[in-house]
């Protein structure tokens, strides 16, 4: 198990980030109260009260400090005047100094503990070791009649305890991502009992095959499908289209999206870890427990900081010592190193941008599975499609009717295919509907195999067929629509023909459709600057075609499965850095192969294991936004290094007193600032990339 060196109630299975504070989760040991997974909410609960906690403790340290700063040598040093002498007032500092010490620096004492258990000491091992140096040498110097470093202490701890909270409200609006998505799913459901009255029942108590009632305005509670009723349902927590999505009878819906103004009786198809959102949550959490090569750079540069720190600080207190400096001015500047020092900023850096934009590419219906992948998107030549059902709809379509009646061509087609279960009859039949074509009543129909089908309309014989039925009614077209019927032949388009009584009325050009939204991918690519590539195993009079409608560069005609990955070498031994778009299951040697796999997860399949980022609607329009995005993230991460890094190495060597001799010193309160500070401006510049937008 892992959990954070803060708050040691946040626990989880994998590595990651703390939801409270940020910090990197370290291992802990197994014991079994770390198995028993929290109930609903309970994490939420031990949110609230650690954060409320830090602040409790900030607020009691403060009241402790007024006093020890009364009673010490800084009224008098810059006022002239000091607080009443009573017996026993020279061990109030000591009284006080102790009870902030172990009460609002225990937190960090405990959380080294934890670092150093799990042998990854970090900001809290630092902390530890400052607060613990300045309170030992104030205990000796209370005893010994030397200067101590109480009010340097207590400000230094209360400094922290603000600090520490203020960067907890900044995390916390960055995190959270698997919360929200709970949050989606309602904590009971109306089931239907079998003599149609409703209960109220606790989602762990429904059962596939249930039924269930959701009115208007509420949550759907489970993965199902429609038995009754017509709605709309807002999916845009899920798959990021901001467009509600109809619901009758037959269709699909989804775990945690919201009804709309119709009520809906609903089947349970799939319940828990089985669900959509589940499976959402999953792939979230385990890029959330991934790191980029960023990530990996800057955990690295965290713990040298450490070491560094350790060493700096014990080089400075020597230094100063041998010097002929007083113990407590070198102690303070021991103290200053470690506080200035601490690596939280910088441990916050990436990780903190990565979190937010793993939240923000599910936002926008595309999950990411490891974050090494969008990581790679912002560095791609070459996007790969595969045609049939990423560019294409993968289903058969009418892509033009040439006849000098159009209406007249489609309604005799029409009439006699409906009829028909075969998938070109189907597509010709969806054709007039959409265009609002009326059917006529067709008799004697009858199928001839291999050919086409027959009816009689009006008394009249109607065939429609592909080339075999022309040639056997030995008609033609009129040679203008001729060219055109072999022009689209020749692009790979199915030509069926429309014969009425001998004559030859038209024909109908069918293929598989293109999308309208792979124009807009195209497009989108070519305006970032990113070569479009495509791979068919269909004829290179189809793939020319295709490639010729949507405007791409290249593409590769005739591919089997088998050989998709060896086109992707191809582009690679170009020196290109190639994205390949596919459906994650013949495509995924290619996927592998490619430098960036992106896979299409259409409806609940969101569980492709060949990709590193998942499509959920479908959408080639995505793509852009992912290498968007992944530039985004890339340029925020490169800003929190430098601010994470930059007040180091400037104020480091002013915590070590090396400006000493020119009166310029950064005192152990002041350092616990500027390293609050910096973390906070890491957090909020991590936090500006929630409101970028990806359009």
């Amino acid at each position: 198990m892992y959990s954070c060196p803060m708050h040691p109630e946040v626990r989880q299975e994998k590595p990651g980030l703390c939801q409270e504070c940020g910090m990197s989760l370290v291992k802990t040991q197994n014991h079994a109260e770390h198995y028993a997974k929290p109930r609903r909410n309970e994490h939420d609960k031990h949110a609230g009260h650690s954060t409320q906690l830090f602040l409790q403790k900030f607020w009691v340290s403060l009241a402790l400090t007024f006093p020890i700063i009364a009673y010490s040598e800084l009224p008098e040093l810059f006022f002239g005047i000091g607080a009443p002498k009573f017996p026993g007032s020279g061990y109030l500092t000591f009284l006080f100094g102790a009870i902030i010490f172990f009460y609002g620096g225990w937190i960090f004492l405990a959380g080294a503990a934890r670092e150093l258990k799990a042998r990854l000491p970090g900001m809290m091992t630092l902390i530890a070791l400052a607060i613990t140096a300045a309170f030992l040498w104030s205990v000796y110097a209370t005893f010994a009649g030397v200067k101590p470093l109480f009010w340097e202490l207590a400000t230094l701890i209360t400094i922290m305890l603000l600090g520490h909270w203020l960067e907890m409200k900044s995390v916390q609006g960055a995190q959270g991502a698997l919360r929200e998505l709970a949050k989606l799913l309602p904590d009971t459901a109306e089931r239907i009992k079998p003599d149609g009255s409703t209960e109220t029942v606790a989602l762990l108590k429904l059962k596939e095959g249930d039924m269930l009632f959701v009115r208007p305005g509420t949550r759907i509670p489970v993965d199902g499908a429609v038995i009754e009723g017509r709605s709309q349902a807002d999916e845009s927590m899920i798959t990021g289209e901001s467009k509600p999505v109809s619901k009758t009878a037959g269709k699909e819906v989804i775990a945690g999206t919201l009804n709309g103004d119709g009520s809906l009786k609903i089947r349970v198809a799939k319940l828990g870890e089985r669900t959509f959102l589940a499976g959402v949550m999953r792939l979230v959490a385990e890029a959330q427990a991934s790191k980029s090569r960023l990530q990996i750079l800057s955990d690295k540069a965290a713990l040298y900081l450490t070491i560094i720190a350790t060493v700096a600080g014990s080089v400075t207190l020597v230094a100063w010592l041998a010097a002929g400096a007083e113990v407590a001015f070198a102690v303070a500047r021991l103290v200053a190193v470690f506080v200035i020092a601490c690596p939280h900023a910088l441990g916050l850096a990436v990780p903190l941008v990565a979190s937010i934009s793993t939240t923000k590419a599910a936002q926008n219906g595309f999950l990411v599975r490891q974050r090494l992948a969008l990581e790679a998107a912002r560095e791609i030549d070459i996007v790969l499609f595969d045609k049939t059902g990423t560019l294409t709809k993968g289903s058969y379509g009418v892509t033009k009717v040439i006849a000098e009646d159009e209406d007249f061509t489609l309604q005799l087609a029409a009439s006699v295919d409906r009829h028909s279960e075969h998938f070109v009859s189907k597509a010709i039949v969806r054709e007039a509907e959409k265009r609002g074509v009326l059917l006529r009543p067709a008799e004697d129909f009858k199928r001839i195999p291999g050919k086409g089908v027959r009816g009689i309309i009006d008394g009249k014989e109607v065939f429609v067929g592909g080339e075999v039925i022309l040639e056997e009614m030995k008609g033609s077209l009129p040679k203008e629509l001729q060219q055109k019927a072999q022009e689209a032949a020749r692009q790979g388009q199915t030509i069926i023909y429309v014969i009425q009584e001998g004559a030859v009325r038209g024909a109908i050009a069918l293929a598989d459709l293109i999308r309208e939204e792979s124009r807009e991918a195209v497009s989108s690519l070519k305006k970032a600057g990113i070569k479009t590539a495509m791979l068919t195993g269909d004829s290179k009079d189809v793939a020319q075609w295709v490639a010729g409608e949507l405007g791409i560069d290249e593409y590769f005609a005739r591919v089997l499965p088998g050989e998709k990955a060896k086109k992707v070498k191809i582009l690679q031994n170009q020196g290109m850095k190639v994205a390949m778009v596919g459906d994650g299951i013949n495509d995924a040697p290619a996927l592998t192969q490619a430098d960036l796999g992106i896979a299409i997860g259409a409806g609940t399949n969101v569980a492709i294991e060949s990709a590193g980022i998942i499509l959920v609607r479908n959408d080639p329009r995505d793509i852009a936004k992912i290498i968007r995005l992944s530039r985004m993230t890339y340029s925020k991460m490169l800003q929190n290094l430098f601010w994470a890094t930059g007040y180091n190495v400037v104020a480091l060597p002013l915590a070590a007193g090396a400006l000493a001799f020119q009166g310029i010193l950064l005192e152990p309160a002041l350092a616990a600032i500027f390293m609050s500070l910096s973390t906070v401006i890491v957090a909020f510049n991590a936090l500006l990339l929630r409101r970028a937008t990806l359009e």
